[in-house]
Order: structure tokens, then sequence, then C-alpha cells
């Protein structure tokens, strides 16, 4: 009898989770080798277990699964059986790309068909096969996370942000913005010493700022990770974000696993 393939389990649901625990211990062929709640949790179970098979939850607060992917590494990512509730349209990019899925709710036969897929994929798969295949799930999906994933899309995000001023149009380059805030319907763009103010929403902008350089410090801020210089804890228990300028931005306490995630390590 071949080696029993090692599971981990995530979902940020206990009952969910706790489901699909069982239903694992039913067959024999598999060996559950840990369980995870959040993304930041699969990340790190992920990158010390090295499981061979993931059920991963796709709707997870902060940490979805798709960032889980992102934050290990389409290359480094073992086979994937994804347990989700996306409608049918973007069921279509599952279909294509990824080896199982499962609807929730499912029942036990169609668990034990993604299950056997899963298996299967675990001990035959290439490593070049499953990274393609979650890339073109990913880029099928759409979202920040997914376009991250394949450097081809890379020249689409902004390089520049045009400023209206009085008679002329000035150039700002991103890589030299600080940090952005929300300000009613606009947004203010901190450059150095200077700031711009721009009529689009901060949600619209984020959309189109590489999230690999850029991330959402808390609800009316995003910050340029490469101009942090300091994470500093306050007497109240949180963390704040010391720019190069001295500028000082507030992270979020729900921000803090998704920013852990996308360093790669605890804060």
């Amino acid at each position: 009898m071949s080696e029993p393939v090692r599971v981990l389990v995530v979902d940020d649901e206990p009952l969910a989770r706790s489901g699909l625990i069982a239903l694992l211990a039913r067959d024999p062929e598999v060996e559950l080798v840990g369980d995870a709640s959040d993304g930041a949790q699969a990340i790190r179970a992920i990158r010390e277990l090295e499981p061979d098979l993931v059920l991963l939850d796709v709707q997870m607060p902060e940490v979805d699964g798709f960032a889980v992917i992102r934050a290990v590494g389409v290359e480094r990512m073992p086979v994937v059986v994804f347990v989700t509730a996306y409608d049918e349209y973007a069921l279509r990019a599952f279909e294509v790309n990824a080896v199982d899925y499962l609807l929730k709710p499912f029942d036990d036969r169609r668990f034990a068909t993604a299950l056997d897929r899963g298996k299967r994929a675990a001990r035959v798969a290439s490593a070049d096969d499953l990274a393609k295949r979650l890339v073109g799930l990913l880029s099928s999906i759409g979202g920040t996370e997914a376009a991250a994933l394949d450097p081809e899309p890379a020249e689409s995000w902004l390089t520049r942000l045009v400023v209206r001023k009085t008679g002329t149009r000035l150039f700002v380059p991103v890589e030299e913005i600080d940090w952005i805030e929300a300000a009613d319907y606009c947004v203010k763009v901190h450059v150095g010493t200077r700031t711009h103010v721009i009529r689009e929403s901060l949600s619209n902008l984020e959309r189109r700022l590489d999230p690999g350089a850029f991330f959402r410090a808390h609800r009316s801020a995003v910050v340029n990770l490469e101009r942090v210089q300091e994470v500093q804890p306050t007497p109240h228990g949180d963390l704040v974000l010391l720019l190069r300028t001295g500028a000082r931005v507030r992270l979020s306490r729900s921000r803090r696993a998704a920013l852990e995630a996308q360093l790669g390590q605890a804060l």
C-alpha cells in the first residue's frame, strides 16, 4: 500500500472545518496533518507541514484562499481542492483550471469524488502543471490576488498618477507615493512633503495599484510598503506604520494578519 496522502484542512467556520475533518477520517488513504481557521494560519501550516493536499476555503476574512496561494507562491503550493460558495458563473473557472472544488453545501458523495481527484493529483501531478492550474484559475477569477501571481499583467498596474492643477497636468510616479488617504469623495496622495488631491475613491485607486507594493492599512489608508521604515506598537496594543517621511499610519487590528501574510512573517 502506498504512503497516505498528507492533508491540511483550511476553513474559518468551525463546523465546516470539523465536518471536513470527520469526512477525511473515513478514508484510510489520507493522513490529517493539521487544520487552520484563517488564512494566516494556513500560510504558516503549508510552509511548516508541507502537506500533499490542501482543502482550502476560498472565502475567509482578511486573508482569503487566493491570498494564501499568493503568499505561499504557486510554485510551492501543494495540490488544492477548493471549498467555495462561488456562484455558477465563477465556478466555470474552477472547472477549467482547478484539480477540483467543493461547492458549499456539498454531500458525502461529492466530497468523496473531490478527495479522490485530489489524492490522484497529489500522487502524479507535476509541480509545473499545478502552478499553471493555479495561475490560470486566479487569472480567470480576477482580483488583485490573481493578477499579482502572474508576471505578464504587471505592466497593467498604474505607473503614474495625473494630478490636475490649474492650467496644467502634473505626472506623479507611483513609486514616489508614500501613502494615500481617503477624504470624502477624493483621495489625498502624500508624496514627500507634498499632498495632491485626486477626485477618485480610495477603493477604485487601490484596484489599479500593484498589490505587491501597496497595502490597505485600514479602511481609509493605503501605504507604499517600500516607504515603511518601522512598525511600532502603541500603548493600546495596536501597531503603527512609521514611514520614511515621519508620517505615522495606523494598522488596524483586522488588517494585521493580511500584512503578515504579505510580508511572509509575523509582526
